[in-house]
């Protein structure tokens, strides 16, 4: 897996304060998107266990509140891969912060057996996401006033909440859109 960049201390995707990492390769390639540069899977750095040591070490700081994917795709199967065994030790690390992903896929999508983008990860990586923006950007549907979002056809899913409940719960932090 590639990266094209790593943002610390971002407060545009997701709560709090985060470090978000960009990865690379996305096959959605919704027309509009920000970052069409980050839809070839070699775009920008090798993600590697350096990358990885770094990405660990800013999120140690008590202001941190986690960690937020987006790219490109996270949920691309070759970035699940890579993703997988490093949520495991973010989790591990940092069990009380909170890991946001961004996806073009919808998350039912990702339920689907033999439907891409799923994997043999996509169940674990769900499980260690607490919050999933879904759905492609489409642009006729843009807005800028919608937080955490692009356009108001995308979801911010309450992971934690949809495993307990055992059904799609959204995201409320009680502040409307």
């Amino acid at each position: 897996m590639h990266y094209g960049q790593i943002k610390n201390c971002d407060i545009a995707n997701g709560t709090g304060v985060r470090v978000t990492l960009f990865v690379s390769g996305c096959t959605n390639r919704c027309p509009g998107c920000f970052q069409p540069e980050t839809w070839d899977f070699d775009y920008g750095e090798p993600f590697t266990l350096q990358t990885e040591g770094r990405l660990l070490g800013l999120l140690a700081p008590d202001y941190i509140n986690g960690l937020t994917l987006l790219g490109g795709d996270p949920f691309e199967p070759e970035n699940q891969r890579a993703l997988t065994p490093f949520l495991r030790r973010v989790k591990a690390l940092y069990p009380h912060k909170t890991v946001w992903a961004f996806t073009g896929y919808v998350y039912e999508d990702l339920l689907r057996v033999g439907k891409h983008p799923r994997c043999e990860v996509t169940d674990e990586m769900l499980g260690m996401i607490d919050v999933l923006v879904d759905g492609p950007f489409v642009e006729r549907l843009k807005d800028i006033s919608l937080r955490f979002r692009g356009s108001s056809n995308q979801r911010i899913i309450d992971m934690d909440k949809t495993r307990e409940a055992g059904r799609l719960i959204l995201w409320d932090d009680g502040m409307g859109k």
